[in-house]
């Protein structure tokens, strides 16, 4: 079993903790927006261990769009990189835990109507492109059969 790295960044693990010390009742919103996250459980492409992410909740039907905005930074946030690597994927949105696998959106069509959708659950995700000269990524994260 891989070992459980938690992030260096005080805030992430501080949520982390607390979406999971209370079974994704407590920690399930974006710092002091109000607005839902999920906690994304991935494997590290370079450690091997276990990482934990709380994301901006965006569903589209039964899926999750997933985006590595990482605030507009000119750099891909690390577990871009680990989806990449490994896409199986366990996804908890409260209370619910799914193993899921990810897919980077590469078609421009379904990347803009996600991206759409990105945006309108979490609206500086259209300034964070503005910022930055990479295209942003997108991943979907499908239910695992």
């Amino acid at each position: 079993m891989p070992q459980y790295i938690p992030s260096p960044r005080d805030w992430v693990r501080e949520q982390v903790e607390l979406y999971e010390s209370s079974g994704g009742t407590r920690g399930t919103t974006l710092r002091d927006t109000g607005l839902p996250v999920v906690l994304v459980t991935h494997i590290g492409n370079k450690t091997g261990a276990i990482r934990k992410t709380p994301l901006m909740r965006v569903k589209d039907g039964n899926n999750y769009v997933l985006v590595g905005s990482q605030g507009g930074a000119p750099t891909d946030p690390v577990w871009v990189h680990n989806l990449r690597a490994n896409p199986q994927i366990e996804l908890r949105d409260e209370t619910v835990v799914k193993p899921m696998r990810v897919r980077e959106v590469e078609h421009e069509a379904e990347r803009k109507r996600l991206w759409d959708l990105a945006v309108a659950a979490y609206p500086p995700y259209a300034e964070y492109q503005e910022r930055t000269t990479r295209q942003i990524p997108i991943f979907v994260a499908e239910p695992r059969d």
